[in-house]
């Protein structure tokens, strides 16, 4: 049976231009989810989550193709929601104060029983710290305004301004969280060819 890139088949959400914005609706999709606080160069936590996050992922894939539960499955890219508690706006200065969500896609077959089956599994084999910090639940973003970025994590600012602009120039307004999907590898690409699908909900004032 054929691997299934889930990237290819939701190309919309995850392939999208990096010369325009695009405005998109999100249907609800499972996530296994870690939240933190902290800055995520420098956060002890952030990189336990992103380690658990794959461990627990790669693990369900594992098990559902073993068991012929669904088809085979490329696992999906690590992606991250990003706010500041008690506040609007985002300070890209202060990443001491940053909220995050990070979490990565699971496929519709891949039900909460299958979750528990592989914390079990990747318990008795590894047992990463924040492994007791994950959850999997729906998230449900509706329409969204989004864009590819190219280069440097640092170099999102400007695009994101523009992204604020071109919502409110369209008759939108922000809603929900930041999001970020980050399709490259960072300990294997040169920073300015880094690809990060940059995500705003919104809705209609």
């Amino acid at each position: 049976m054929k691997k299934v890139d889930y990237k290819k088949e939701l190309k919309h959400l995850y392939g999208p231009s990096s010369k325009k914005f695009v405005i998109v609706e999100v249907p609800p999709m499972n996530y296994l989810m870690v939240d933190g606080k902290g800055d995520p160069n420098t956060s002890e936590s952030y990189q336990q989550a992103i380690e658990a996050l794959y461990g627990l992922s790669f693990t369900v894939k594992f098990d559902v193709k073993k068991k012929g539960l669904g088809p085979d499955y490329t696992v999906m890219p690590l992606e991250g929601l990003w706010w500041m508690e008690g506040r609007h706006d985002f300070d890209a200065d202060d990443k001491d104060n940053w909220s995050w969500t990070s979490m990565i896609m699971q496929p519709d077959h891949v039900s909460a029983e299958h979750v528990a089956s592989a914390t079990y599994q990747l318990g008795e084999k590894k047992n990463p710290p924040a492994m007791d910090k994950i959850r999997f639940e729906s998230y449900h973003e509706g329409p969204s305004v989004q864009i590819l970025h190219i280069g440097p994590y640092d170099e999102e600012g400007p695009i994101i301004t523009q992204m604020h602009k071109f919502i409110d120039e369209n008759g939108y307004q922000l809603h929900m969280k930041h999001h970020e999907i980050y399709l490259s590898d960072p300990r294997r690409s040169k920073p300015e060819k880094l690809k990060t699908v940059l995500r705003q909900p919104v809705t209609k004032p």
